[in-house]
């Protein structure tokens, strides 16, 4: 049994968050032939690695006696947590950092057969082999000293993930700013297919149809709208489709009503007037948020080029392909 006191564990904590960190920075600049720094924090420590070693040391405890027991807690044990990690972070900053959805036997991308197989080996590994050096240097530490180095790089750490928390979380905002501005685009789309319709119709269709949806209008000025549609709309719809069928229903527009000016309301003309400039405002908008000025910002997509997002996709990629130009140039 492993009996350690606070700042033993903590430390120990520390050690593989570093180790974890050395191991997949390696891993990724060999692969991608460039040096990457890995992880959600902007220092050399991961903390799912950090976890993952107190829990491989937690579980095993009770079946030392037997490798398979061993094998099978490290299994279960590790794939619980890098589940619920998964899942809390996703859900928090609508972000994967990492997606097994392409691997076979994955559970909602999070988990997968391969991944937890592994994680029995490597906790064998890390309580038969990695820890005992590992604790045999910590236990050789005077307490003094070990107590020193720990809070100080509890205070680092700490300071680290505070920041990397807040630009985490800074750029779910602006994926979810950016997600609107595209669903506002949708909705000045789905205004200019009514009048151009019903320019088409005519008219007197055009009329009718203008008082049908007077009182859509004004409620999505309100910022009334069927939330669910236009989001699973969004989803769908590449921005540049988008931004090419307002600008060619808008030049059809113009065009049918410079050839019969006095057959279309004035109240139209400044309907259509304010969706264009709700489309150049929104289109700016847009823009502005995907040049993602902040510093930690770019450097967290740069050190997870894997990162993906179900919901935000789109902005996502656009978002990471910015940072790549930006670097280039």
């Amino acid at each position: 049994m492993y009996q350690y006191t606070v700042v033993q564990w903590l430390f120990f904590f520390y050690f593989y968050c570093f180790a974890g960190w050395c191991i997949e920075s390696s891993y990724v600049s060999i692969r991608t032939k460039k040096l990457t720094n890995r992880g959600f924090m902007r220092g050399p420590f991961l903390p799912l690695y950090g976890s993952g070693g107190i829990m491989m040391l937690v579980v095993s405890m009770p079946f030392q006696d037997s490798i398979i027991k061993t094998y099978l807690a490290g299994c279960v044990g590790a794939t619980i947590l890098e589940y619920i990690t998964g899942v809390a972070m996703e859900a928090l900053f609508k972000i994967r950092y990492w997606d097994y959805s392409n691997q076979k036997f994955n559970f909602q991308g999070h988990v997968c057969l391969k991944t937890t197989l592994s994680w029995g080996g490597l906790t064998i590994l890390m309580t038969e082999i990695v820890h005992v050096p590992v604790e045999n240097l910590v236990l050789s530490i005077p307490d003094r000293t070990l107590a020193i180095v720990t809070w100080i790089l509890t205070v680092v750490i700490a300071a680290d993930f505070a920041l990397s928390f807040k630009a985490a979380i800074d750029l779910r905002n602006i994926l979810i700013k950016m997600e609107l501005a595209k669903l506002e685009l949708i909705r000045i789309q789905k205004s200019l297919d009514v009048i151009f319709s019903s320019v088409n119709a005519g008219w007197e269709n055009y009329k009718e149809e203008w008082e049908n949806r007077k009182e859509e209008w004004e409620s999505r000025k309100e910022g009334v709208l069927a939330k669910k549609d236009a989001i699973t709309e969004g989803l769908s719809v590449r921005i540049e489709d988008l931004k090419s069928g307002i600008e060619g229903k808008l030049t059809s527009i113009k065009n049918a009503i410079q050839t019969k000016p006095a057959e279309y309301l004035e109240s139209v003309r400044e309907e259509l007037a304010e969706l264009k400039t709700k489309y150049a405002v929104n289109l700016e908008n847009r823009k502005q948020l995907s040049g993602l000025k902040d510093f930690f910002q770019r450097d967290m997509l740069r050190s997870n080029p894997g990162m993906t997002s179900v919901r935000f996709k789109e902005a996502l990629e656009e978002l990471k392909n910015n940072v790549s130009n930006k670097k280039q140039k």
